[in-house]
């Protein structure tokens, strides 16, 4: 912040959060300068309160209350009839998670209603900055909520936050301010997550290309004879996956000594202990199947959106996933990463079994029978060497996107917070034109 000049003079404002405050500045309660309207939800029982279209009636929940944005887009819509009966909220209101995800922020540009998990804040004087103040209390409110499973913040303890008193010119400067600074960088992070999301394309149509036609340009080419291949290096063999895969199944032991293992649609097999809050043990492995280093491990349900992947590891994982182990001299990483593909995902979409979408399972004896690319184990290696030097670098790629975005959203939250609570002056401050 020291681009930005500091006013004359501060004082203890005596409240933590705030620390030192400009001088003529003084402090108040929330529940002295706002409202509070915590939202309800209408009775599911009664089906034409709710619209399976879009209306404008919209019924905010905090799945719609985004980090890092005032934008607030409802998912969920009222009839008219159920809009009678919900608690209105005023534009220029900020909504404010208080259950949950507590101090997640959103700003109604209009008026709307929310659930119970969100309590609307209205203040008198509709300024904006009030929105970038109570985004710079978060960790304030995170400390006055209660509950131990899940975190509460009722609108009376909500209330006694103190915060800043200062003339609405003042606070209008602020808002105008953070709107303009702030745009800059979310534009500046909006082109880091484009990047990001053109390397991921990038790198799948690399690791695509490379496993359904090879690493030589200049290789000839023949028909595969299989419509999701197309044409394929002339002297790769295209062959049932079932002539170099077998399904095994071999029981785990009646004990939890066994790493449990996962496949995930962005990452593959991963052991559980690393993504999610939970043992890495299974309570009792009954049931469970034992997987070896280098079986393809293949969720039935979520095969074609991608949930299949080379298993790193040894240990056991649930009857819900086949496991794959090659019966040929094969790199089953190659076909790791043929079966993420999104040729593959579609040819596992159109093999699957079910009655709706969500209901497709892709069995062995289905995938079995689908027609794969079979070069040799030499050029097999010299692929997947390949695919993973470039992933490497595709990974060192996203991974400075990432880093910058999280250096321009600590930037962001920075500025706010030094903007509200006084920290830099911006009574001079006066928009580039």
């Amino acid at each position: 912040m020291a681009k930005y000049q500091q006013y004359e003079q501060y004082k203890e404002s005596g409240v933590e959060w705030l620390g030192e405050i400009p001088k003529d500045w003084s402090t108040i309660s929330l529940k002295r300068k706002a409202s509070f309207i915590t939202g309800m939800t209408p009775s599911t029982a009664i089906s034409a309160y709710y619209s399976d279209d879009v209306t404008i009636y919209e019924w905010v929940r905090p799945e719609d209350i985004k980090e890092n944005t005032e934008k607030v887009c409802g998912t969920k819509y009222l009839t008219k009839l159920g809009w009678k009966t919900q608690r209105k909220v005023a534009k220029n209101s900020v909504l404010l998670c208080c259950i949950g995800t507590i101090g997640k922020a959103g700003y109604a540009s209009k008026t709307i209603m929310t659930n119970q998990q969100i309590t609307a804040v209205s203040f008198k004087d509709n300024s904006k900055y009030n929105y970038y103040l109570l985004l710079a209390a978060r960790n304030e409110l995170e400390q006055m909520a209660t509950g131990n499973v899940v975190k509460i913040l009722n609108s009376e303890r909500l209330g006694q936050l103190s915060i800043p008193k200062i003339d609405l010119y003042k606070a209008n400067q602020i808002a105008n301010f953070l709107d303009h600074e702030t745009a800059q960088i979310d534009t500046l992070i909006e082109k880091q997550q484009t990047l990001i999301q053109l390397l991921k394309e990038k790198r799948q149509a690399v690791i695509s290309h490379a496993v359904t036609k090879g690493l030589n340009p200049d290789a000839p080419m023949k028909d595969s004879g299989v419509e999701w291949l197309g044409d394929v290096p002339e002297h790769w063999e295209i062959l049932p996956a079932k002539r170099f895969f077998r399904l095994v199944a071999e029981p785990a032991p009646s004990n939890n000594d066994y790493e449990l293992l996962s496949v995930y649609t962005a990452i593959g097999v991963r052991p559980r202990k690393d993504l999610e809050q939970k043992g890495n043990k299974a309570s009792t492995t009954d049931g469970y199947w034992k997987v070896k280093k280098g079986d393809i491990v293949v969720n039935k349900l979520l095969a074609w959106m991608g949930a299949v992947g080379y298993s790193d590891y040894e240990g056991v994982t649930s009857p819900a996933y086949d496991i794959l182990r090659a019966t040929k001299d094969i790199n089953s990483k190659f076909y790791h990463y043929l079966f993420r593909t999104r040729l593959a995902n579609m040819e596992f979409k159109r093999w699957s079994r079910g009655i709706m979408e969500m209901r497709l399972r892709l069995y062995f004896d289905e995938l079995g029978r689908i027609f794969m690319p079979l070069p040799s184990k030499q050029e097999q290696d010299l692929i997947v060497k390949k695919i993973e030097k470039m992933d490497n670098q595709f990974d060192d790629l996203i991974k400075k996107s990432e880093y910058n975005i999280q250096l321009m959203q600590e930037r962001r939250t920075a500025l706010i917070s030094a903007a509200v609570t006084g920290k830099i002056d911006v009574r001079g401050w006066v928009a580039p034109e």
